[in-house]
């Protein structure tokens, strides 16, 4: 199934899950439609994965060429992501009893700051030449430290979710609320620090997320709000383009957004 009619499937079958979630909660409910914009706090993420086949390296220097990484060693390192921007819109219903449902879409979006801290079978290979990492390449002069420590790349998340919350009545027009979501994220990775393609591919995974925040009514049908949300997925699985390896990259993200409400 190709990803677009995966994503078809999936909204069609969200929209109908809030449908039925809305019937069954009565006929009292008020519909609305929101949209929101704010920051990305993209959270650190431990790649860690393993090669897929046997793997000769260059000349680390610190590593003798020739060396053979069976398939299965493991690998990994750290990367950490710039502040990005997240933006939102949604399709809700809210109850009489303070119940709200909604099925969102949202999308956020972070660069890469630097990866560190790499290392293989275990250990540490910051210190070997980055030939390491290319077979038959002869000693380029550059650490693989200072390579990925360029940083360069972008975490992308495209998100299909169907969130509940519940409004607390202050008894004027500022309200709280706290919800939950459930859906699925596309999830873009790219990682190429100093021009080198190491990862340019996506997952659809699971994906959750924990919602709080403050309301305010301007009028009978328009509310602006402002919030935060805990948004994180299933680890994303992606193919190493630079050598036979797979890695699995964490996905977590603070998110602070402001947004208003339109009820009809």
């Amino acid at each position: 199934m190709s990803y677009s009619t995966r994503l078809s499937t999936l909204r069609t079958g969200l929209a109908a899950s809030a449908l039925a979630l809305v019937l069954g909660a009565g006929a009292s409910a008020q519909q609305y439609v929101s949209a929101s914009a704010g920051f990305n706090f993209q959270s650190d993420s431990s790649n860690s994965g393993s090669f897929t086949s046997d793997f000769t390296t260059g000349d680390g220097v610190a590593v003798p060429a020739g060396t053979v990484l069976a398939s299965g060693t493991p690998l990994g390192w750290s990367t950490e992501f710039e502040t990005g921007a997240f933006v939102s819109a949604a399709y809700g219903w809210r109850m009489a009893s303070g119940l709200r449902l909604e099925a969102e879409i949202g999308y956020s979006s972070s660069d890469v700051d630097t990866h560190t801290d790499v290392t293989v079978g275990g250990g540490p290979i910051g210190a070997a030449d980055a030939a390491v990492l290319i077979t038959g390449s002869p000693a380029l002069g550059v650490t693989v430290a200072d390579l990925v420590a360029d940083g360069r790349g972008v975490i992308r998340n495209t998100s299909f979710m169907i969130n509940a919350y519940y409004d607390f009545d202050l008894g004027g027009p500022l309200g709280l609320y706290a919800g939950a979501g459930i859906g699925a994220s596309n999830v873009k990775v790219r990682y190429n620090p100093s021009d080198v393609d190491i990862i340019n591919s996506s997952d659809t995974v699971f994906a959750y997320q924990l919602m709080a925040g403050a309301s305010y009514d301007v009028s009978d049908t328009v509310q602006i709000f402002g919030g935060y949300r805990y948004r994180a997925t299933s680890d994303v699985n992606l193919n190493i383009n630079l050598f036979p390896a797979t890695l699995d990259v964490e996905n977590r993200s603070n998110i602070l957004e402001v947004g208003v409400r339109f009820y009809f």
